[in-house]
């Protein structure tokens, strides 16, 4: 799934695959199966075209776990 980076700042409506940062410099995103939340314990790297990278894996306990590089969305294999 392509994700979708939305302006940063402000309180923008999620949907599925969107990710963010808030005016605080804190990073958020909403799994393409899972709750909004933020990125406070994760790398993030964020490239000239605007999408960014996440490392440690992203885990949503029991909604989904996954990746997301470069904005897009890359589930675990045998994962949610």
């Amino acid at each position: 799934m392509t994700g979708r980076r939305l302006p940063d700042g402000g309180n923008p409506a999620f949907a599925p695959g969107d990710y963010w940062r808030d005016g605080d410099g804190v990073w958020w995103v909403r799994p393409p199966q899972g709750h909004m939340g933020p990125l406070t314990d994760h790398e993030v790297i964020e490239h000239e075209d605007g999408t960014i990278t996440v490392s440690p894996s992203i885990d949503s306990p029991g909604e989904w776990h996954g990746y997301l590089e470069r904005g897009l969305w890359r589930a675990c294999s045998g994962g949610a």
